[in-house]
């Protein structure tokens, strides 16, 4: 697998693990988290995960600009790995939320989002930048050899990229799991029990208190019950499994700040190997006569326009595949059997699938190449849309067929009346939106290498993480519709989107595949 790959795509691939440990750790509970802590509707909560993830994203542009114009990707890298620490630090004080303090908590929360986001602005796209200019200088040596020799090296760009995207999932297959068990082992320390939909209750009940709907205070007193034991004071027992629940969240962002360290020690000791695309172009720019800058002026343009292309068509990619924070983790909370397996610890299925389906895809794309018959990345991301789009066909219809009517209607049950979905539907769900992330994410990063111009490599991979943040910044529609129409509605909404976005794709497929090549 690694065999004929740049030397130092390894220790890339293992800084980027440590950093993407430490964020998965927070963003797998970030939305279900806002809720138990400050009490907040779901759709205040996933529009502050909306801003944050596009944040992330939009921020990438800043940080590809800064490592463009200073020519130091390096040290953009190392930078932005610190203020991400310094953020997680500050989330991981357990203060809890009140009536008198609610508002300037919920403010240093964002803002600690805020520098989380900035420090992955930094960090992001200027590492996937710089893997990037590993096969650029793979193929300039490779072409001194030959063209057999070249073929060879071109070919290993995808595949690489695919390799650096399995250790992204590898940190998110554990991280899931770090808050959940941590959260648990802190309510049983405490004599308390996890249960999904109690904090949501004990919000209501503190605010309501017995003016809570007959439904939802029967809901509340058998929960309480199994979950606490002690019913006589409602509004202390309610205040107090709250901040338990809460606080075993907080301390499991320490484990973020450990793996920013770690991330960055690995940069540190292995950064020599990585070349600094700035440095190289710089050198190569005064090369060029007028004819020869003329001619790239037209070709830079027909990349970007090929670049701006695709981008317009995977930002709605990711407003569906990005519903895995948002309405997907709400669906788990609500209506999937969560007695055994909390609903955060659902989104290491995605990474698990990731690893283990990777190496598979890889041989088959391989296989195709060596027979002649390797398809191009535009007609790879067109199959992947197409393939998101079967993920929510199976949703909505699983949804449809078991009646389920819109989320707030459904909690509003008695607990007896609520038929949750079994782990499978979550599993298939997953296996479907896994298959078609790996034929657009790291197949996506491989094409805006191949067609970035070269002295915009920071900006051009910002600009793909910029689409990424569009389409993040539409996630909200997403639990607004879970919350107000029958989910089947819901779910098919999102598979109209990606079947549109298929057809747009394949239209422009053949021009897209002349400009890469």
């Amino acid at each position: 697998m690694f065999n004929k790959h740049p030397k130092g795509l390894i220790p890339a691939a293992l800084s980027n693990m440590g950093e993407r440990f430490g964020y998965y750790i927070m963003n797998a509970v970030l939305v279900l988290f806002l809720c138990s802590k400050f009490g907040i509707s779901e759709e205040k909560s996933t529009l502050i995960y909306s801003f944050f993830y596009a944040g992330i994203y939009l921020l990438s542009l800043i940080g590809g600009y800064i490592a463009d114009k200073k020519q130091n990707y390096k040290g953009t890298i190392m930078a932005g790995l610190v203020i991400m620490a310094v953020g997680y630090i500050v989330l991981s004080f357990p203060i809890t939320a009140n009536s008198g303090n609610i508002t300037w908590l919920l403010t240093l929360t964002c803002a600690a989002l805020f520098l989380i986001a900035f420090g992955n602005g930094l960090f992001k796209g200027n590492l996937q930048a710089i893997v990037g200019q590993m096969y650029d200088d793979l193929e300039a040596e490779a072409a001194k050899k030959g063209e057999k020799e070249l073929k060879i090296a071109k070919s290993k760009r995808d595949s690489g990229f695919q390799i650096f995207y399995v250790f992204i999932n590898i940190g998110g297959l554990i991280a899931p799991f770090v808050a959940p068990l941590l959260r648990s082992w802190w309510l049983n320390a405490h004599n308390m029990v996890y249960n999904a939909s109690l904090p949501a209750l004990c919000h209501e009940y503190i605010e309501k208190a017995e003016q809570m709907s007959a439904e939802a205070l029967g809901n509340l007193y058998q929960l309480m019950a199994q979950c606490v034991g002690d019913t006589a004071n409602m509004a202390d027992s309610c205040a107090q499994y709250l901040q338990i629940f809460n606080e075993g969240i907080h301390y499991s962002f320490l484990a973020s700040v450990a793996a920013m360290f770690i991330s960055l020690i690995i940069f540190l000791v292995t950064k020599k190997q990585f070349p600094n695309p700035g440095k190289k172009e710089a050198v190569a720019a005064v090369q060029y006569s007028e004819e020869e800058k003329q001619a790239m002026a037209k070709e830079i343009k027909q990349r970007l326009y090929a670049l701006f292309a695709v981008l317009g068509v995977v930002i709605f990619f990711w407003f569906s595949f990005h519903q895995n924070g948002t309405s997907l983790s709400l669906f788990a909370r609500d209506f999937v059997n969560t007695t055994t397996i909390a609903p955060e610890i659902w989104q290491a299925v995605n990474p698990f699938f990731v690893i283990t389906l990777t190496p598979i895809i890889m041989m088959i794309f391989g296989s195709m190449a060596r027979k002649g018959k390797e398809i191009s990345t535009p007609r790879k991301i067109a199959i992947g849309m197409l393939i998101a789009g079967l993920a929510y066909l199976f949703l909505s219809v699983y949804s449809f067929s078991q009646g389920y009517p819109s989320a707030t209607e459904f909690r509003e049950l008695p607990i007896d009346q609520q038929v949750k979905a079994g782990a499978w539907v979550l599993i298939v769900l997953y296996f479907l939106l896994t298959v078609a992330e790996l034929f657009i994410s790291p197949l996506g990063l491989s094409f805006v290498s191949k067609v970035a111009p070269k002295h915009l490599l920071g900006l051009c991979q910002g600009l793909w993480l910029g689409a990424t943040a569009v389409g993040n910044l539409l996630l909200w529609i997403g639990p607004l519709m879970y919350n107000a129409i029958p989910i089947g509605y819901c779910w098919a909404i999102f598979l109209i989107v990606c079947l549109i976005s298929m057809g747009v794709m394949l239209a422009m497929v053949k021009w897209l595949e002349r400009v890469a090549k």
